[in-house]
């Protein structure tokens, strides 16, 4: 993989990963290093499934592929901050 490749690859997984975040509710305590390498997985695992559906290569703008990388997004955030758990209180 070439530097604009990786370089290419966190613009990417960062614009997926921030779509995610915003589709799921509540505040979210992941960092931002995180919410890429979400975005990342989520937009190489979407263009998978997409092409599994061949709706990864059409002749306008891969509506379906977005929607597959956000949704593999948000499932990933919601996963990660939710390991994260809540912090119990001593009365």
């Amino acid at each position: 993989m070439t530097v604009t490749g990786i370089i290419t690859a966190i613009i990417i997984g960062a614009i997926i990963g921030a779509l995610g975040r915003l589709v799921v509710r509540g505040k979210q305590n992941i960092s931002i290093i995180v919410t890429i390498i979400i975005g990342i997985v989520a937009a190489l695992l979407g263009t998978w499934i997409a092409s599994l559906f061949d709706v990864n290569d059409t002749g306008g703008f891969d509506w379906l592929e977005l929607i597959f990388q956000i949704v593999l997004a948000a499932i990933g955030v919601s996963i990660v901050a939710g390991m994260g758990g809540r912090k119990q209180t001593t009365p």
